[in-house]
């Protein structure tokens, strides 16, 4: 989920940035984008303590979390494609993590290698 913060007030737009740090995204290539002021886009987060906001305020990180999810996957897809897509994606990670893994299991088994058997030619060559 790719986040953009597009609000007129500088706190409310910090404290979004700090809370969603690990989502931010530009505007560009955003998923959703939170505002403070209402507006007409399909990607729109309107954040206020008006009645009509998606989130009311005040709120905590896990609220705006647990909200910006559910408008995720009410605008994207249904909660089982986003399921398999999360499955396909940690699927693909492990196996790329297990390329990189053998890789430095290898070069450390041809390294130990090494290191024996310069202790054994040194043993009996003394």
């Amino acid at each position: 989920m790719k986040i953009a913060v597009e609000c007129k007030s500088p706190l409310m737009q910090k404290s979004l940035e700090l809370f969603l740090d690990n989502h931010l995204s530009s505007l560009k290539h955003c998923d959703i984008v939170l505002e403070d002021i209402k507006s007409d886009d399909s990607r729109s987060f309107f954040i206020s303590s008006s009645s009509e906001a998606d989130l009311i305020k005040p709120f905590s990180k896990s609220q705006l979390i647990l909200a910006l999810e559910k408008r995720y996957e009410s605008i994207y897809k249904d909660p089982k494609q986003t399921l398999n897509i999360q499955k396909k994606k940690l699927n693909k990670n492990v196996d790329l993590d297990f390329d990189i893994l053998e890789k430095r299991i290898n070069s450390l088994t041809a390294e130990y290698q090494n290191n024996i058997l310069k202790v054994i030619k040194a043993f009996y060559e003394e």
